[in-house]
């Protein structure tokens, strides 16, 4: 594939960090961004000012020395924010920040070793193990309504569809497995698209975006699927609103490609990321946000 024909766009503005990303979000006029460091913060789309929520206590390791509790995904649903970070000794622990306030969900103790979760609604979670298991949790009753083994496979990624009572399950067998996420009963598989290990999944619409190992972005629209070979492995994806514009990390360069996910007709090509990709934000049709692995976050303004 060749994308010499989609129009090079740079960033228009970039903002840096304490440590490098793990997680970015949007909730109506607001970022959220968490890092390696344990660093919870908020970045004001309008006013363009970034602030610090919160700095997560040091942790001991395996070898009992202090380090930073890194948080690996966070989640919003009105003013609850999930955060799933690192505990002690490699265990993960799940915790919610209200009115400044932090209150324990799962504590570390439990030695799970959990590597997503997100709201349901205000009072279930759903979140993935690393051995590929799917759990979701009742915050009131403080229970597990059910889990879910989803395959021998190793997890890589999940996403929820916009109605939230359908997870999309990624892992490293390149098979996409869908289940009602409030029974944990399963509705379908997508399969032998993706050849290998599947890095990131995104809905919107009912159309599904893929980013592979096999350097394959699937896209799984009703029916019509297709997909897109590049020459290198594909870390990211991220689909906009209308599901019309898919976004891919396409090259070694770690250029991002946008594409027409009915023409297929590759349109833009987004430079100035300096290190690895690992997430494509979409806050509407135009404008999208990237972060990689180091500390910067680029904004970049459709034609």
């Amino acid at each position: 594939m060749s994308s010499l024909e989609a129009k090079n766009i740079n960033p228009s503005y970039h903002f840096s960090l304490d440590s490098g990303v793990t997680d970015i979000t949007k909730e109506k006029k607001m970022l959220y961004i968490s890092t390696e460091k344990g660093t919870l913060y908020s970045y004001n789309l309008i006013s363009k000012k970034i602030k610090s929520l919160i700095k997560m206590p040091k942790i001991k390791d395996f070898l009992d020395e202090d380090m930073p509790s890194k948080i690996y995904s966070i989640d919003i649903f009105k003013n609850k924010i999930l955060l799933l970070a690192q505990g002690f000794k490699g265990a993960r622990h799940l915790l919610i920040y209200e009115n400044k306030k932090i209150t324990t969900v799962l504590s570390d103790k439990k030695r799970l070793f959990i590597s997503q979760a997100k709201f349901i609604n205000e009072n279930l979670i759903i979140f993935a193990s690393l051995a590929n298991e799917i759990y979701l949790y009742d915050i009131n009753k403080k229970a597990i309504i059910y889990v879910k083994q989803i395959s021998a496979s190793k997890f890589s990624h999940f996403v929820l569809n916009e109605k939230k009572d359908e997870i999309i399950i990624a892992d490293e067998s390149g098979d996409l497995k869908v289940y009602n996420s409030r029974t944990g009963s399963f509705i379908k598989s997508y399969e032998k698209q993706n050849l290998d290990n599947v890095f990131q999944v995104d809905i919107k619409k009912n159309i599904i975006l893929t980013a592979g190992q096999d350097r394959r972005a699937v896209v799984y629209n009703q029916g019509k699927t297709f997909y897109k070979k590049v020459n290198f492995l594909i870390y990211a994806c991220a689909l906009s609103p209308s599901a019309t514009l898919a976004a891919i990390a396409h090259d070694e360069e770690n250029n991002i490609l946008i594409f027409n996910t009915k023409t297929k007709k590759e349109l833009f090509e987004l430079k100035g990321n300096k290190m690895l990709l690992n997430h494509i934000l979409f806050i509407n049709e135009k404008e999208l946000f990237t972060s990689n692995d180091g500390k910067t976050i680029n904004y970049y303004i459709l034609p």
